[in-house]
């Protein structure tokens, strides 16, 4: 019995390290007592450790990751940021972030002169977290200086609120605004002047991850107007999950419990933890084909509960014949997005490389398996 409640609190803490900013002490889990003040002795309806608390009167609690920072120019690299509004009753919104075009080259503005186009969705477990966090302003700065892409990151809405597909929608909608403003007559000036929409790239990191899969599904079955094509796919450690264990997976039953509690929580039951939008590894040969031969790049963490279906999605890629190519970054000794909690770290400089390397169309970064331990 320890064991198995041992086994689930780590897969619990996995998830978790996403959430935490990289400058925050570690934080305690609230106590009862904790939450019978925060919660002015309401009723717990739902308890969703360490993020946030839901009460039978519909309040919700969060915990973590309610933190956010102003658009800015961001002294040590150089990009702008700035936010727009898409859909003010919905709060749905965006973050831009501009490099300093005077120090790219010609070659990393392409034949257009324009830059690559990054939509990023970021992580949470689609409960918590924000495009303005400190922890994402920080990631999108290095990302668009380091890659010299024009990168939009959006603020989806978060459940319980909005239960999935609410943030799956809010990602669509998010991508046909930025496609349409990314025409040379389109009213945004950084997307018009600078995007181009055949370089797109969806990436996201862990419930972000899943979203940008789910979204570039939808761009196979709908397709994208103004001439735009996903180039490519970079899921960060994606949160993917499903009742049909995988090689190498955990199969303790607490922890499987957990995970179908936990989706059924954020999704309001609308889907089963077999449905392909949570386990793309179930979905039929075929269905890959949505794809349209984009290139994917998915990171694991070796200590991360979740990396094995990370390896399962990049293995059903290469099994169906049908998607595009598609590569492994993995590193040793670290657990979930820890790229996040330790982002000047030496191991988060190195994926941070590859990812730069695959979205810049680097062959050598394109290899069947990447691994951070090698030179």
């Amino acid at each position: 019995m320890a064991a198995s409640v041992s086994s689930a609190l780590l897969l619990l803490l996995n998830i978790a390290g996403a959430l935490l900013s990289p400058r925050a002490p570690p934080t305690l889990a609230p106590t009862p007592a904790t939450l019978a003040v925060a919660g002015d002795a309401e009723d717990v309806d739902f308890l969703f450790l360490p993020f946030l608390v839901l009460y039978k009167s519909g309040r919700v609690v969060r915990f973590m990751g309610t933190d956010t920072v102003p658009a800015s120019t961001d002294p040590a690299t150089g990009v702008a940021s700035r936010d727009v509004v898409i859909d003010a009753d919905a709060g749905l919104a965006v973050r831009l972030y501009m490099p300093n075009v005077a120090n790219l080259t010609a070659g990393e503005r392409g034949r257009s002169g324009k830059l690559p186009l990054v939509v990023y969705y970021h992580g949470g477990a689609f409960v918590t977290e924000s495009a303005f966090s400190p922890t994402y302003q920080r990631y999108l700065n290095a990302l668009a200086s380091k890659a010299g892409v024009l990168a939009v990151s959006v603020e989806y809405r978060l459940a319980p609120e909005h239960p999935l597909p609410r943030a799956y929608d809010d990602a669509w909608a998010a991508l046909r605004w930025v496609l349409e403003n990314a025409r040379s007559s389109g009213p945004e000036p950084w997307l018009s002047r600078h995007a181009d929409v055949t370089r797109l790239f969806l990436v996201g990191d862990s419930a972000g991850g899943n979203i940008a899969h789910n979204t570039a599904m939808r761009a196979g079955r709908e397709g994208l107007h103004g001439g735009a094509t996903v180039r490519g796919m970079v899921l960060l450690d994606p949160y993917f999950w499903g009742k049909r264990p995988v090689p190498s997976e955990t199969r303790d039953p607490a922890a499987r419990r957990w995970q179908e509690r936990t989706w059924g929580f954020v999704c309001a039951g609308r889907y089963g933890v077999d449905d392909p939008v949570i386990d793309p590894v179930a979905m039929p040969r075929e269905e890959w084909w949505r794809l349209r031969r984009a290139r994917v790049l998915v990171t694991v963490a070796a200590l991360d509960a979740l990396s094995a279906r990370g390896r399962a999605y990049v293995e059903a890629i290469r099994a169906s014949g049908c998607a595009g190519e598609a590569a492994l970054y993995e590193t040793p000794g670290e657990r979930h997005v820890y790229f996040l909690l330790e982002p000047d770290g030496e191991k988060a400089a190195k994926e941070m490389e590859a990812v730069v390397a695959f979205i810049n169309g680097d062959q050598r970064t394109t290899a069947s398996r990447m691994d951070a331990s090698t030179g």
